[in-house]
């Protein structure tokens, strides 16, 4: 099967444009392996991420016929086009053809305190029990790898630059259920400022694009939930 690829082309100096590559693709042929194969055989200048290939790592994320796909996940055949278009994720600073930089995903991380500042006295990781009510509540969201395709399709990300994002947002939301964190306090301060969880208009794109199947909309509602009962008086 020929497919025809299009890729988005861009580096400091020149004009964004669209390059066609005609490609050979099987039945299993992904969309990374495809770019390799053009810059190995055709265009060594084609700048693209990637390391694993396998569906681990999250840093081939790029957007795919207009959806935030990872490149290695995605087989040319499944997409039933003949011409695949590829071109960077939205909302980062572009650094040449398919690379961003992700400077802004950590900087929104350490905005909303995503690291963990243990309590004194805090219990070692491994006592707590994975059957916990705590731990079931936190465990579908800690899967984040950090690939940042929620926060490319996030259009408040686009409109209002101090939101902190839906990936930062659910980090923060694992950090709050903590009960080995001490700086819950520190955080509700940015969580409740007026560019952040009262920016959120739960349309849903971060969890449906999401490659690990975390909902940040649902740890969105949650901090909103815990928040008004925190305003409340009625704790969290």
């Amino acid at each position: 099967m020929t497919t025809t690829l299009s890729v988005f082309r861009w580096s400091r100096g020149e004009r964004e444009r669209w390059q066609a590559f005609e490609v050979e693709a099987g039945a299993d042929t992904t969309v990374l392996d495809a770019l390799v194969d053009v810059q190995r055989r055709r265009d060594p200048t084609l700048a693209f991420r990637y390391a694993c290939r396998v569906g681990m790592c999250g840093s081939c994320a790029m957007v795919v016929n207009g959806r935030e796909r990872w490149a290695c996940r995605t087989r040319l055949a499944t997409l039933g086009a003949a011409t695949v278009s590829v071109r960077p994720l939205y909302h980062f600073p572009l650094l040449r053809d398919l690379v961003v930089d992700m400077t802004p995903f950590t900087a929104k991380m350490r905005a909303v305190g995503g690291a963990l500042m243990p309590a004194p006295g805090a219990e070692p990781y491994a006592l707590i029990p994975s059957a916990s009510a705590e731990r079931r509540e936190i465990d579908p969201a800690i899967e984040c790898i950090g690939c940042g395709m929620c926060v490319s399709a996030c259009t408040m990300v686009a409109h209002n630059p101090r939101f902190p994002g839906p990936a930062a947002l659910n980090r923060a939301f694992t950090l709050q259920r903590d009960s080995r964190d001490a700086a819950g306090e520190a955080r509700w301060s940015v969580l409740l400022s007026d560019d952040a969880l009262a920016r959120c208009h739960g349309q849903g794109n971060c969890t449906e694009v999401c490659p690990m199947g975390l909902a940040p909309t649902t740890s969105i509602i949650r901090l909103r939930q815990m928040a008004t009962r925190r305003l409340l008086g009625l704790g969290s």
